[in-house]
Formats: C-alpha cells, sequence, structure tokens
C-alpha cells in the first residue's frame, strides 16, 4: 500500500466564490462578508469584479488559518482538482489520464511507490496491456508533468489507495458525466436506464455498443458477466476520442478483474469514429446488441448513405435519423441476438417513419416497444422508449406478435421488473397480459394509416376502477355534507351603519415594532452541520396557506437555512405572494421553525390579539401599501408589513373580530378542501360513467317533488 499524503488544494487552480462557499460549508453570502471584513483575504487572481476568482491555495489556507475551512475528503479533493483544471476544454482529457494512471496501479504486480510515474512510463505500461489504449492517451500526454497536472494526479493516486482503482475512476467517472462538462445524455446512461436495457438484451458471448459514450451500458454487460462467471467480449464505437478513451479505460478495469478471477475473456475493442458513416466493425455480428444514440441529428448522412445495404426496412427519410441507427444496430445482429436501443417518443408516431416502423413490424424484427418514465434521463421531462429488435424467425414463439410495455404505469415497482417480468412471460409460452401495463399486439392492428407505436396508445386501463361505484355514491353523499359543514364556518355578520374599526384610531407597524409591542423575524442562514443537527421540522409557504403542519425537511433547512422556533399565537406571513395571507400558527405548527420565504410576527398579548392582528394585515388594499416590486417572475410582490398601520381598539373588541377572521381562515381552507375533494369526485363519477358501473337516474327519480 503506498503512503497516503495530505491532500491540498493546488496552488495553480482557481475557485470563485461559490466553490469558496461549498468548501467552507455557507452561502455566498458570507464569502462577501468575508471579503469586505477580513483585511487578510486573499485577493482575486482573475475573473470579472462582478464574478471573480480566487488562488485556491491562498483561499485554503486562509479558510485553515481562521478555523472555516470545512474538512472534505480526498474525493471530493481529486474531482475539485479535475473540474477546476484550466484549460477547461482539456477536463475530459485530464479524466482519461488520471484514469491511465490508476489503471497501471492496478495492473502493477508490486506498488509504485509513491513517486508519480513519468508520463513515458505510463504509455511504455499500457502497450503491454493495449496498444490501442496507449496510442489513445499518448496523444493526451504532455512530455513531462505540470505542477497543476502533478498535484491532480497526486491526489487521484491517494485516492485510488483509499478506494480501490477502479472504485476511485468509477467515483470520478460519475461526477463527470453529472457535471456540466459532459453532454449529459450523451456521454453516460444511467445505471437504472442501462439495467433495463441489458434485462431485455440478455447475454452473448460478443455485446456490441456503437454510440458508446463513456461505456456506461458496456461496463454493466461486463461486470454483469464477470459476476455470473460467464465470459464476453465487449466492442464499442464511438465518435468523441475522448469518451472513447474513457470507455476502454472503464472496460479494462472489469477486464483485469476477469483476468485476476482466470477467465479466459479477451479484451476490449474500441474504435473512434461516425458509426453509420465510418463503420469500424462492419463484419461483427454480435448476440447483443445495446445502444444509447444520440436523437434528432438531422445531418446524419442521409444522401451518402441512399443505397446502403443496411437499409433492409426502407431508406430511413432525411428527419427520421433514429431509423437509421435502429437499422445499423440490426446490420450487426447475430440471427440469434437481440438488439436493445433508446429511442426518442417521437420516433414511434412520427408520420415520416411510417413506412420503415410499417416494414419492421411486418417482418417481425421489432419484438418489443417499452416506455420508460419521465426523469430517467436527460431531458428529465420526456420518458424515452426503449425498442427490442431481432433478426426476423417466423417460428420463434408468439412471431406474429409485438409486445407494448408502460413502465409508467405502476409507480410501486421498479422499471426494471416491470419491463423483466413482462418481457420473459412474453417469449414463454404462458404469457398473460397485465390490463395498463403490458400487452402483446396482432401486428395487424398496427399497420394503419398511422402505424403508431406508442405503448399507452394500445394499453387502455383495464375496467378495473380505483374506486368503486359504491364508494362513489358515499363520495357524494359526504361531499354534500362537507358542503354544509363550509356554509357553517362563515361568520355571522350584518351591515353596522357604525362599526368600531372604522372611527379607530391607527398605529403604525413600525412604531409598534421600535417599542417592542410587535417583533418581526425572518428564516436565517445557518452552516449545514449546525442546521442539520435540530430535530424542529421546517414550515413552508405552502403549509402556511393550509394550515397543515410542518412538511420541510432537515436538508432544507440546511440548505437554505430556517428561522426562530413557532410559538403559540405567532403570525406566519410569506415574503412575496400577488395577496397578503397572514396566518395565525395552528397548534401542529406550534414547535416547527419557519423556512425560507415567511416572516414571522410575534405580538405582545396583553395588547393585541392575533387574529385580529393577522386578519387587519391581510386587508386586500394594504397589499397597495406594503407591496414592492419582486424580482422574481409573475407580478409576485415582496411584503413589507412595516409599511401597514393597525387599528387601536380595546382587546376584547380585537377578540370578537378576531374569532371572525378566524373563522373566515378556516373558511379558506375548507374551501380549499372541498375543491380539491369535489374535483376528485367529478373525476370518479366520469370514470364509472365511461366504464358502466355507474347509470344516469332520471330526472323525477333525482329530484322527487
Amino acid at each position: 500500500m503506498r503512503k497516503a499524503r495530505s491532500t491540498a488544494a493546488s496552488s495553480e487552480a482557481t475557485l470563485t466564490a461559490s466553490d469558496i462557499a461549498r468548501l467552507a460549508n455557507v452561502g455566498r453570502a458570507a464569502v462577501s462578508n468575508w471579503r469586505r471584513r477580513y483585511a487578510d483575504f486573499p485577493a482575486p487572481v482573475g475573473g470579472t469584479p462582478a464574478s471573480p476568482s480566487f488562488n485556491a491555495g491562498e483561499v485554503t489556507d486562509w479558510l485553515r488559518r481562521h478555523g472555516r475551512l470545512h474538512q472534505a475528503g480526498t474525493a471530493h479533493w481529486a474531482w475539485r482538482h479535475i473540474e477546476s483544471y484550466q484549460p477547461a476544454s482539456q477536463i475530459s482529457d485530464v479524466l482519461g489520464i488520471a484514469g491511465v494512471l490508476l489503471l497501471v496501479r492496478t495492473d502493477q504486480a508490486e506498488p509504485g511507490g509513491d513517486d508519480l510515474p513519468p508520463p513515458g512510463q505510463l504509455v511504455d505500461h499500457l502497450r503491454t496491456l493495449d496498444p490501442d489504449l496507449a496510442t489513445l492517451i499518448g496523444d493526451v500526454l504532455p512530455q513531462q508533468w505540470t505542477p497543476q497536472l502533478a498535484t491532480l494526479l497526486r491526489t487521484v493516486d491517494e485516492l485510488g489507495a483509499e478506494q480501490g482503482a477502479e472504485a476511485a475512476f468509477e467515483h470520478l467517472h460519475h461526477r463527470y458525466v453529472t457535471s456540466a462538462h459532459s453532454l449529459s445524455g450523451l456521454a453516460g446512461t444511467p445505471d437504472a436506464v442501462a439495467d433495463v436495457m441489458l434485462t431485455l438484451a440478455g447475454s452473448g458471448a460478443h455485446v456490441f455498443d456503437f454510440a458508446s459514450g463513456t461505456g456506461s451500458i458496456l461496463r454493466m454487460a461486463a461486470d454483469r458477466a464477470l459476476r455470473d462467471g460467464t465470459t464476453i467480449r465487449c466492442y464499442a464505437q464511438e465518435i468523441n476520442p475522448q469518451y472513447a478513451m474513457i470507455t476502454l479505460l472503464r472496460l479494462w478495469f472489469v477486464h483485469l478483474r476477469a483476468r485476476q478471477a482466470r477467465h479466459d475473456a479477451k479484451p476490449p475493442v474500441v474504435h473512434i469514429g461516425d458509426s453509420l458513416l465510418a463503420d469500424g466493425l462492419p463484419d461483427l455480428r454480435a448476440e447483443v446488441v445495446v445502444a444509447n444514440f444520440p436523437f434528432g441529428v438531422h445531418d446524419w448522412g442521409h444522401d451518402r448513405l441512399a443505397y446502403d445495404p443496411r437499409w433492409t426496412y426502407g431508406l430511413p427519410p432525411r428527419t427520421e435519423p433514429e431509423l437509421a441507427w435502429v437499422q445499423h444496430a440490426m446490420a450487426h445482429l447475430s440471427p440469434t441476438g437481440t438488439a436493445v436501443v433508446l429511442m426518442p417518443p417521437a420516433a414511434a408516431s412520427r408520420p415520416a417513419g411510417r413506412r420503415v416502423r410499417a416494414e419492421l413490424i411486418r417482418h417481425g424484427a421489432l419484438r418489443a416497444v417499452v416506455a420508460l418514465p419521465a426523469g430517467m434521463m436527460p431531458p428529465a421531462g420526456i420518458g424515452l422508449h426503449i425498442w427490442v429488435l431481432a433478426q426476423p424467425d417466423p417460428h420463434r414463439p408468439r412471431a406474429g406478435e409485438l409486445l407494448m410495455v408502460d413502465a409508467t404505469a405502476s409507480a410501486d415497482r421498479p422499471p426494471s421488473e416491470i419491463v423483466g417480468s413482462a418481457w420473459d412471460s412474453y417469449r414463454s409460452n404462458q404469457y398473460a397480459e397485465l390490463p395498463g401495463v403490458h400487452r402483446a399486439l396482432p401486428v395487424i392492428d398496427l399497420l394503419d394509416d398511422q402505424v403508431d407505436l406508442t405503448p399507452q396508445r394500445h394499453l387502455p386501463q383495464g375496467s378495473a376502477l380505483a374506486t368503486s361505484p359504491a364508494q362513489v355514491i358515499a363520495g357524494i353523499a359526504d361531499f354534500g355534507k362537507l358542503l354544509d359543514r363550509l356554509k357553517r364556518t362563515l361568520p355571522a355578520v350584518q351591515e353596522a351603519p357604525e362599526a368600531p374599526l372604522r372611527e379607530a384610531p391607527q398605529a403604525d407597524v413600525a412604531d409598534l415594532i421600535r417599542s417592542g409591542s410587535i417583533t418581526v423575524q425572518r428564516a436565517v442562514s445557518r452552516s449545514r452541520s449546525t442546521a442539520a443537527t435540530g430535530s424542529a421540522a421546517v414550515l413552508t409557504v405552502s403549509d402556511i396557506l393550509s394550515g397543515g403542519p410542518a412538511t420541510g425537511s432537515a436538508a432544507r433547512r440546511a440548505a437554505d437555512g430556517s428561522g426562530p422556533e413557532v410559538l403559540a399565537g405567532d403570525i406566519l406571513i410569506p415574503v412575496v405572494g400577488h395577496t397578503i395571507s397572514a396566518r395565525v400558527a395552528t397548534p401542529d405548527q406550534v414547535g416547527a421553525e419557519i423556512g425560507p420565504g415567511i416572516q414571522l410576527l410575534r405580538v405582545d398579548t396583553t395588547r393585541f390579539d392575533p387574529w385580529f392582528v393577522a386578519g387587519v394585515i391581510s386587508r386586500t388594499d394594504n397589499l397597495r401599501v406594503a407591496g414592492r416590486s419582486s424580482s422574481t417572475a409573475g407580478g409576485t410582490l415582496r411584503i413589507d408589513v412595516r409599511r401597514l398601520t393597525i387599528p387601536v381598539l380595546p382587546l376584547h373588541q380585537q377578540q370578537a373580530y378576531g374569532r371572525a377572521f378566524r373563522q373566515l381562515a378556516e373558511f379558506r381552507n375548507a374551501l380549499g378542501q372541498a375543491a380539491t375533494t369535489g374535483a376528485t369526485l367529478a373525476r370518479e363519477i366520469g370514470d364509472n360513467l365511461v366504464v358502466g358501473t355507474l347509470g344516469i337516474t332520471s330526472p323525477s327519480s333525482a329530484h322527487p317533488a
């Protein structure tokens, strides 16, 4: 084991104010305060006046001297050195160099000592493993280590000593693909998505990914095979040289483990180039083909590839590049293999691709279409599809049917479980449809004018409804009772030719604050270590408006700060809004802390009734006085209660008005509950009417005379 070294920030690296805030576990405002208050705070070394950058070593020393340095681990510093590497355009190369160092350390029979091997020695060692990898890394390695790169590699070396070389590189890779330095979904496929794809693809001696990115799907396939005791060989092609290098490194880490386990596995093969225009493995026929290729690239070579032999199912239109990728996958598939590709949902229904889709299902090449839940990978708001393909075989089970799976239909089961069980059942002789989740459709039913392969269109929900007819009838009765209670919550009022509030003298809230009769408090920012130790829940603006208990978490408290503990009689007011909504804390809210965006008024209850104060503050016209423009969108205003006035009345009169204002607040909450309940009831009645479990009564029976 190499001796661990102390990790410190490189003197070559720079930090922004946000970086410094993360190092100290404080907000950016604290960093600005330090710059103003401490003369010895390091001066900027770059950036702009509005966004300066600072020498990382100087800042780290300053934080340590002042006892403000958060003790970050080696993993944090290793990524920080890579993330802040200059020039930023070489960060992908630097990650590859770090991976090469870790790979060489893994393959060394004896520990390499504390000194970094020179670049030439790394290349020489790589040539004994993989000449192609040595060539790739040789193009980006410097002649000798720069101070910045040497500091980075020593930190990475230490991380490898702590966690193991492969685990260290996987950590750095994860930080890379989830950062702004990669192209998100093009760089790495999330494990949850890769898991679903490989569950469908199965296993085989040869696995090919022709748009590998950084090799996430292939690495999972190789790791699975190693754990299962099977031998596979991974093949990849990637147009981005940096991604190809990272793919090869990740596969070599798994390959070295296979060697150590004495598996007779052949090393991975990775080609660089455009898979459609310059196929690097034209003769490869793999048992498993997987791909997460780029979507919507219309300049894919339509004119140059018009007569390409891969277009067995028709020339893909220029605007349908995904159908070109699909047929490329088919061209590399063995007769008994399975291809699994990630697709945009629009490719299932766009008119331009109708003819190719029809040929794929007519010949039995397309076996299944799976709809994934939104958010599993970028773009986060879109649920992508998975297409499963195979070479046509009229003798296989269910040859004339296409499996449709909606993995979004069951929130309590992971997508891999839903898809895996549906796929296994489909390929067996005992397939059973699960209404609304998966269904095997006869191909003839899909060959219409649209050839729409969207799973949700072909998976109508079953006749079994979440709410039975009896429950709906009972819900109608309960809703009527709710409306009756709602009317009774309104306060009893009448016309008043003379009312105490009309002629009452007014007191400025600002004066009452200065006299101590009223105090105003807000949430305060605090360090994460301090905030996270509290056990009180945090009130959100939604909690204030609904009158419900606190729903904010300790994580929110740590990230955004929190305010004082709420006491009985405290008045809670959102800081921004279209109206002034003052509420007295409910019993469920007492003891919680106020979160960001909330101000708390605490009144002297010997002089003021809290519900009276909350009611008069919430007057509609007060927004004109207390509201000022907010920087947020939507026309909301910031509420400054210090600009308002409060009528001065004897306490017993305040309490009478306070009871009425309290009833109005309860009415608003009940009205919101009635609206939600009514909308749900209307939907349930409509669903039951459509399904036929409810009928329409005649007018005479509905309203008897």
